[in-house]
């Protein structure tokens, strides 16, 4: 019998969830950060990148609601950021309503030519830069200017085999609310991902926690347990979630 395929592992750098990814997430695969408001998606995907930058992977952050310079602004509260990390280009940051006005792409929905030169100008963006890592933040605001399955499906498939050719890891954070069982705006998203990591809010004996639970990691034979998540000025920590007194839920 041959032996297993060990893939090539991108850590996270966040101790936990590293430590259930069997190392960390398999190199190139795309992975739908998912939760609703104030779950630390952004937080989560803001270390992933710091670490990788910190590791000399080139980082890059492609911001589509918040202006980068506040982006920035949020994560000097931090003890893990390093701002030389920014100026010595290892962590770039680039706002996607720019580009879209670079690149013409004004319109309220996206033509499929329109969308063909978006995935175009990702994908130069990723080899001229070498970039290791990659944030889209947020996919679901991307796909409002897409919105028909067929077209955002497409756009998905292509965008992942050029990152994945690329050999770019890249976390994209999906908006959701506190619907169960849905993972994306339009419910085709989660199935053309290699990975969900879920995020959301419970309550406990009177306080809101934060959960996190990996969903879905092609490559990987992880836990699908539930971890609390802290965001801590030294990064993200996780413990396990004991839910003795669980009030609410996905």
């Amino acid at each position: 019998m041959a032996p297993a395929t060990v893939l090539a592992r991108c850590a996270t750098g966040i101790e936990g969830l590293d430590n259930i990814l069997e190392g960390g997430i398999p190199r190139g695969n795309m992975v739908l950060v998912a939760g609703s408001v104030g779950t630390g998606k952004t937080t989560l995907c803001l270390e992933f990148l710091v670490r990788g930058a910190e590791r000399g992977e080139r980082s890059l952050f492609l911001s589509v609601t918040e202006a980068s310079s506040k982006l920035i602004q949020n994560l000097s509260t931090f003890e893990f950021f390093r701002r030389d990390l920014i100026d010595q280009g290892s962590l770039v940051f680039v706002d996607l309503p720019v580009l879209y006005d670079r690149l013409g792409l004004g319109h309220e929905e996206l033509t499929p030519e329109e969308i063909g030169i978006l995935i175009r100008t990702i994908r130069d963006l990723v080899r001229s830069l070498g970039a290791k890592r990659l944030v889209l933040d947020s996919l679901t605001s991307v796909c409002y200017r897409i919105r028909r399955d067929e077209q955002i499906r497409d756009f998905m498939l292509r965008l992942g085999q050029e990152l994945n050719e690329a050999g770019c890891t890249s976390l994209l954070v999906s908006e959701i609310g506190p619907t169960p069982g849905r993972y994306s705006l339009h419910g085709v998203e989660e199935a053309i991902v290699d990975g969900v990591i879920l995020l959301w809010n419970t309550r406990r004996m009177g306080d809101i926690l934060r959960v996190v639970q990996i969903v879905k990691m092609r490559g990987t034979a992880h836990s699908r347990a539930q971890y609390v998540l802290e965001l801590t000025p030294i990064g993200i920590l996780m413990a396990p979630h004991l839910k003795g007194g669980r009030e609410g839920g996905t």
